[in-house]
């Protein structure tokens, strides 16, 4: 039987001191990022975690979990940490956020700079997919953690299905009369994970097949994320001589781009194009935009609910799959 790896075998994998490891993996906040960087690659190349035992001592008490999110990619992770507020709000519980590049933007191991940290009693991800060397290093600890919007068989999760958000608005269009589509999705940067856009547009594509509609490839955009790239690119599927006239996004900020390709262009919304996002967000509504709304906040605060249970000693894994809803609005 191999021995186990130890704190000084992760030392001299990434050339750094016993001490240096320590300080990587209990307190991040005194090493440099590229350092700690180092350090956890080793830790997961050599398979190394913290004993469970030592860990959950130090973790005992500190009445506080963290959320780790991409906040800064997408409004949306707001609402659900307003879930996750209200959920705790009668608890002597703080709780701590962590901002994380989005699984869309990245092309490195995500959650790579996870804090392996005694100071958390629990942990809720958000939107961004575990890798196993993540996922060993969370269950190494024994740390209580729940996934939102991705799921793993070894963690709690609640979720919504993407595929089924796609179909309902290809059948919200067909239902409409519309016969020729186009689809806006943000680019994935990285193969290793199949993207909330791709799908969306999986069951988009899907459930119009069974329609007999086509939707061409010619007329499904990827961008980066954000209203300027989606304009460009909608503006590029609505001049065409055969252009589509429905248009989903992949969320509400895509599909406020193609409202705006539309009117650059002179074409009426939704005279001479449908448009459909996803979200139901605050941008929606004002838009007066179509849209497959998801729970977000309850997704937070279920989560929440999931995590204190976990803390409280449930060990069997959940999940919940939380309804999505079709918003019709002035848009279609």
């Amino acid at each position: 039987m191999p021995s186990r790896v130890t704190i000084y075998d992760v030392a001299a994998e990434a050339g750094v001191s016993i001490s240096t490891v320590s300080l990587a993996l209990n307190t991040p906040a005194r090493v440099g990022a590229l350092t700690r960087q180092r350090v956890l690659a080793a830790a997961d190349t050599l398979g190394y975690t913290p004993k469970t035992e030592a860990v959950a001592k130090a973790r005992k008490g500190v009445g506080r979990i963290g959320v780790i999110a991409p906040y800064t990619s997408y409004p949306s992770v707001a609402r659900r940490l307003s879930g996750v507020l209200r959920a705790v709000g009668g608890q002597a519980l703080e709780v701590v956020v962590f901002d994380q590049e989005s699984a869309a933007q990245s092309t490195s191991p995500l959650l790579a700079s996870l804090p392996l940290t005694g100071r958390l009693d629990g942990l809720i991800v958000v939107s961004i997919p575990l890798e196993e060397s993540v996922a060993r290093r969370i269950t190494g600890m024994g740390l209580p953690a729940v996934l939102v919007d991705v799921r793993h068989p070894d963690f709690d999760s609640v979720h919504t299905d993407d595929v089924a958000g796609g179909r309902l608005v290809a059948a919200h269009f067909t239902e409409r009369g519309h016969r020729r589509f186009g689809f806006v999705g943000e680019r994935q940067e990285s193969d290793r994970y199949v993207s909330p856009s791709a799908r969306r547009l999986s069951g988009f594509r899907t459930a119009l097949g069974e329609a007999g509609h086509e939707l061409p490839d010619s007329g499904v955009h990827f961008v980066e994320h954000g209203l300027g790239p989606a304009e460009t690119a909608a503006k590029a599927v609505l001049a065409g001589k055969d252009r589509p006239t429905a248009v989903f996004a992949g969320d509400d900020t895509l599909a406020a781009g193609v409202v705006r390709a539309a009117a650059a262009l002179g074409l009426d919304v939704p005279g001479d194009v449908a448009v459909a996002g996803f979200d139901d967000s605050e941008l929606a509504q004002a838009l007066d935009l179509t849209t497959v709304r998801q729970p977000l906040e309850e997704s937070g605060k279920a989560a929440a609910e999931l995590l204190l249970q976990r803390m409280a000693g449930t060990t069997t894994v959940r999940e919940v799959a939380l309804r999505l809803d079709l918003v019709s609005r002035g848009s279609s």
